[in-house]
């Protein structure tokens, strides 16, 4: 076994925006015995949390549930809508959508990235009235579908999806849209129904607070017909046998069983505080971050005021500071982890967490250890970021006060 319990006193704060930190009573439900998943009382677990996961998504239409990371997802919302060579139109808004556009290359599906050039691309949401021109000009009607990242994880920039979906409405295109909210699901607000969604893949262990190991597809009826013709081969992945078992609880191989026991717990916890005070909390924390970094005199990487994410802040160091030392200066001396900058953006900046089971006290001793480390590193800043933190979330605390669940 490797040294798990190498961190000096205290726990290890976990700050990177997934795998966000396991509420210890999903940690207990995890730990329950594990049962027959042929067996009666499993077919109960399946039916309540195939139930619950359709209130996560917004949703009326089936949630396939996967023993699988939020890759996994993407492949299954291609293989069971695609044919060999299908042209998919796909926007470049971070490195998760550029993974998932490498994804769709290996399938042998043909994508197409638009997006804005360089860093530039990586500091703003989708530009949807880019995806309307492409439609358009697309009169033979080759996209089969539109595909978006909902929350960037390597930015921390939020795009707006009903705007995707009036895109591709106004250019009377038949494109299926399929959304990655994989970071976005229970962090952020999500309407899966209401927003015209096809497939919207997502993942346990962001918003949701479970470890890696399970991953969503979110259906619509137009998805499933779709998914009758397409021919690109599936077998784990195929959603008809799946969601034909689900109707009783079941799936047609092994499920994770004691990772259902977490979910149906984090599901109960969620809708405890209500969806909607959780969507809240998450939205000030956020704001508090971003007051802080200002206040640092540093940039965020979302420059969309309307896009910055609830999920995380893009933390962007000024020239000739590289980001990563700053990451291990606050490992090593604060017993803390922060997000790397990926792909693109390596060295040049650093991303705070701010998900999940997250609350006042919790961003207050991350940007406390950020702003420590910082100074550490030599980093000018212009003024106490945690001060001004403090000071926003003490302004706004009333307005948060929430009673207990009845």
């Amino acid at each position: 076994m490797p040294n798990l319990n190498f961190h000096p006193a205290g726990r290890h704060f976990l700050q990177i925006p997934g795998p966000s930190p396991v509420p210890d009573r999903i940690l207990r439900a995890i730990s329950y015995p594990t049962i027959d998943h042929r067996g009666p009382e499993f077919g109960a677990l399946g039916r309540q949390v195939l139930a619950g996961i359709k209130k996560m998504f917004k949703t009326e239409h089936p949630v396939v549930i996967y023993p699988a990371s939020g890759t996994g997802a993407w492949e299954a919302a291609l293989t069971n809508t695609m044919s060999p060579g299908d042209t998919v139109l796909m926007y470049e808004t971070g490195h998760f959508a550029s993974l998932w556009k490498k994804m769709a290359e290996r399938l042998g599906l043909k994508p197409e990235f638009l997006g804005l050039p360089g860093i530039e691309g990586w500091r703003r949401g989708v530009q949807a009235d880019l995806i309307e021109e492409r439609l358009k000009a697309d009169t033979e009607h080759r996209i089969k579908a539109v595909c978006v990242v909902h929350n960037e994880t390597s930015t921390g920039v939020t795009t707006d999806i009903a705007a995707v979906r009036r895109a591709i409405d106004s250019a009377g295109h038949p494109a299926l849209l399929m959304v990655d909210t994989i970071s976005g699901l229970a962090s952020a607000d999500y309407r899966h129904d209401e927003w015209g969604v096809d497939v919207t893949i997502s993942g346990s262990q962001k918003g949701l607070m479970l470890p890696p190991g399970i991953s969503f597809n979110a259906l619509s009826p137009k998805a499933l017909a779709a998914s009758h013709v397409a021919k690109l081969p599936k077998a784990f992945w195929a959603w008809d046998e799946i969601v034909e078992m689900n109707r009783t609880g079941y799936w047609p191989y092994t499920p994770n069983t004691n990772l259902l026991y977490g979910l149906a717990e984090a599901m109960d916890m969620l809708l405890e505080e209500g969806l909607e005070h959780v969507f809240a909390r998450h939205q000030r924390l956020a704001a508090a971050c971003r007051e802080g970094v200002r206040v640092w005199g540093l940039e965020t990487q979302c420059v969309e005021e309307s896009c910055h994410s609830p999920v995380l802040t893009g933390v962007m160091m000024p020239e000739g500071v590289d980001a990563d030392r700053v990451r291990k200066l606050v490992y090593e001396n604060f017993n803390m982890s922060l997000g790397a900058g990926l792909g693109k953006l390596k060295g040049l900046m650093f991303r705070i967490g701010h998900l999940g089971e997250c609350n006042d006290l919790t961003l207050m001793a991350t940007l406390s250890g950020c702003e420590m480390g910082l100074r550490l590193a030599g980093v000018p800043l212009k003024g106490s970021g945690v001060v001004a933190a403090m000071d926003y979330l003490q302004s706004t605390a009333q307005s948060m006060a929430r009673h207990p669940a009845k």
